[in-house]
């Protein structure tokens, strides 16, 4: 890209307004430095306008659905219209349900205890814990990494074409990754689904933040995602998608809001009638300033446009792209090779490093916060890294379960609140910690590895 290009990128591609941009911390080194968040996968800072309608709307905080009070009709219609702003962010079918839950671990669970009797599930090793360990209770098929999207699709369409026939079937399928980035053909796995019987689920968690995902358009049955990385404060998250499994399922939690009715039977028994909508799994008095603050993002990412959003997160890939390829001991990891589209997810490993010790050096040294370990995919980092010699450094990893190799990686993830100045200090800190070492010593406390600040604990 030419320098003109790029400052086009800049000028056009601001960074949103996050809450923390402005926060700085201490150096163990000494001196306090503004902290980069570059941990976005794991939870995105909130945006500024999605904390400033949040606090608008608190004093006017109320019960929902059966108050009779002004400020429990206006949270009433609040919690409503949020749930129909989500239904236009995904562009749910007419007919499609959108349940506020806590989490997109929360959704997958949900959905997973609402299967049909005899259900067979089937699903990648790649995928995040919270969507690959969910079915517990159906007769999961779980299927080894494809190393390019091509294989992905004939793998998912050899596994289904060897189980057939069968009744109900589900595919469930993350959109972006959260350790390599790397976005997934979903439109053509939900084809290969659809053409088998089965019906998809698609774990938006990574994708929804950076892309837009529309349902009708990738053609899948369900989405979940998570508030917390789409820029929204407090536990809320959603399952959008088809009603009739749903509909059909015992409750999630049983309780107040779910059912219609209840009475007394003459055997002293109960009798009960549940919702047939998005309440009969939303027990309980639900998480209005979630949904809100949920519905808040969405219409903020709308506004700015994914076409801008987008456009700068690739300016910032490259740049990150770029830096680490200029730094021979590093390994960028990837299922689908270096040129695979992706979010502004990489993970990766140093020659020499213990990834847990770089990391700590990263934040203790330079203020900057990433990820180490097997960030909640460890089947997947574990066949990325499977055939790397471990060795275990001076601030070693967490301990492997028996007969199991010590391993972890390094993760930098970032997005629409990021400005160039963080991944610019990253990419330098890191060649530094690579030519210079850390100039601090370290030492392994609880798991972690933290800066040595003890009597004995001395720059290195």
């Amino acid at each position: 890209m030419s320098v003109s290009a790029v400052a086009a990128d800049q000028s056009v591609c601001a960074p949103l307004p996050v809450l923390g941009r402005d926060v700085t911390v201490p150096l163990v080194t000494g001196g306090e430095v503004t902290y980069a968040a570059l941990d976005y996968a794991a939870s995105a800072p909130a945006l500024q306008r999605v904390w400033d309608d949040v606090a608008a709307y608190a004093p006017y905080y109320g019960s929902v659905h059966r108050g009779a009070g002004y400020l429990s009709q206006l949270s009433t219609d609040l919690f409503e219209n949020a749930r129909r702003t989500v239904a236009e962010f995904l562009g749910c079918r007419d007919a499609d349900q959108v349940v506020f839950t806590r989490s997109t671990t929360d959704s997958l669970n949900l959905l997973a205890a609402a299967l049909p009797a005899g259900c067979r599930v089937f699903v990648f090793e790649t995928e995040h814990h919270a969507s690959l360990l969910p079915w517990r209770d159906a007769d999961v098929t779980y299927l080894d990494a494809p190393r390019t999207p091509a294989e992905a699709v004939g793998t998912l369409e050899r596994a289904l074409a060897a189980r057939e026939p069968y009744g109900p079937a589900l595919v469930c399928v993350t959109g972006a990754s959260n350790v390599t980035g790397e976005l997934w053909p979903v439109r053509e796995l939900a084809a290969a689904a659809h053409a088998h019987g089965a019906r998809i689920v698609l774990d938006a968690a990574q994708l929804a933040p950076h892309h837009p995902v529309d349902v009708r358009d990738l053609d899948v049955d369900w989405v979940a995602f998570s508030g917390h990385k789409l820029y929204a404060p407090f536990g809320s998250g959603v399952l959008a998608g088809r009603a009739d499994w749903l509909r059909e399922a015992e409750p999630y939690l049983a309780g107040g809001g779910a059912s219609r009715s209840v009475s007394r039977r003459a055997d002293g028994g109960v009798d009960v009638q549940w919702h047939d909508s998005a309440a009969r799994h939303e027990a309980g008095s639900p998480n209005v300033i979630g949904a809100y603050a949920i519905a808040s993002a969405c219409k903020a990412l709308t506004e700015a446009g994914f076409g801008t959003l987008v456009a700068r997160e690739e300016h910032l890939i490259r740049k990150v792209r770029e830096g680490l390829a200029g730094v021979p001991e590093v390994r960028v990891l990837s299922l689908f090779g270096d040129d695979a589209p992706r979010v502004g997810v990489l993970s990766f490993v140093v020659e020499g490093w213990n990834s847990s010790h770089f990391a700590a050096a990263l934040s203790a040294e330079y203020g900057i916060g990433v990820r180490d370990g097997l960030f909640c995919a460890h089947p997947l980092v574990r066949t990325l890294l499977g055939s790397d010699p471990q060795t275990q450094g001076e601030c070693g990893a967490p301990e492997a379960a028996p007969g199991e190799k010590s391993l972890n990686a390094i993760r930098v993830s970032f997005g629409a609140g990021t400005p160039d100045e963080h991944v610019e200090r990253f990419v330098n800190a890191v060649k530094e910690l690579v030519s210079d070492g850390a100039r601090w010593n370290y030492r392994t406390e609880d798991g972690r590895c933290v800066p040595d600040t003890s009597a004995a604990g001395t720059a290195a």
